[in-house]
């Protein structure tokens, strides 16, 4: 009776648990939500549950003359760092894990290292690397820096993944007369779908939000992302700061990573278990 007893207590315990975590990292977007259909003196007013609809702020936004044009600078710069960095990924991963050449555990280690250094730590020489490129003020600057810095993870787990997948479909892939590029393209992308999906998802919300690189390397607004357009709508002093249009705004652009995360939930949660397992 005592274990039954304590087998539901720590049962009632743990999915307590599980919906004070869940509430934690909900409460602030939906506090964001309500906050968002509110004007004037209610932003300053607490309220846990919307007191009305107003859909000022986000008409502010949306019909804003820039924050549109930043919306689609995010979205074409965060997908064609996704594209750059799983091709660059895929083929480098196809070589770390299948081909054996000397040195090929430390230069693992280095791409490994890479990914630890902050973003403020290699600041100034991107900077001279953009202006040297002559992309500064382009999104093509954001770009290459995100690729730069989401390459060592892509790369690190899709060697893992890579690594683990069995070698008879390989060998047997090249007794019939496959070529490397077919190998990769035709056997190995298939069964790499959800390690795929894990990471390309990852980049780009990455790519997504990333503020530094994006405010650096921006001088108009037309180039501008949408945390710097964001962190542009600002005022003098705390009472001049347009907090509803903020809000609008920072739930129009965390909308499409939710919808997002719910379309490929499934591929994230398998690659996540797949690289457990046999990492």
């Amino acid at each position: 009776m005592n274990t039954t007893l304590s087998q539901k207590f720590w049962s009632v315990a743990f999915y307590a648990f599980v919906v004070v975590i869940v509430v934690y990292a909900i409460f602030p977007f939906y506090y964001a939500i309500v906050t968002s259909f509110s004007s004037g003196t209610a932003l300053f007013e607490i309220h846990y549950w919307p007191t009305g609809f107003d859909w000022s702020n986000y008409n502010a936004v949306l019909n804003g003359r820039n924050f549109p044009r930043s919306v689609l600078n995010s979205v074409f710069i965060a997908s064609t760092t996704v594209i750059f960095a799983l091709f660059l990924a895929v083929t480098a991963s196809y070589a770390l894990s299948r081909v054996r050449f000397r040195g090929r555990g430390l230069l693992m280690m280095t791409i490994l290292a890479v990914s630890m250094f902050p973003q403020i730590a290699v600041l100034a020489g991107m900077i001279e690397m953009i202006k040297f490129l002559g992309l500064f003020n382009t999104p093509w600057a954001m770009i290459i820096s995100y690729t730069v810095f989401t390459l060592p993870f892509t790369v690190w787990v899709l060697t893992t993944f890579m690594r683990d997948l069995p070698i008879e479909i390989e060998e047997a892939a090249i007794v019939d007369g496959a070529t490397p590029w077919i190998i990769i393209t035709q056997v190995f992308l298939p069964l790499l779908w959800p390690a795929l999906v894990t990471t390309g998802l990852l980049a780009f919300i990455g790519a997504w939000n990333e503020f530094l690189f994006a405010l650096t390397f921006t001088l108009s607004e037309d180039q501008r992302t949408t945390p710097v357009a964001i962190a542009m709508l600002s005022g003098a002093s705390v009472q001049e700061i347009p907090w509803g249009p903020i809000m609008a705004a920072s739930v129009v652009v965390t909308i499409p990573l939710v919808v997002l995360v719910l379309i490929f939930q499934r591929k994230i949660v398998a690659g996540l278990t797949a690289g457990g397992v046999k990492g």
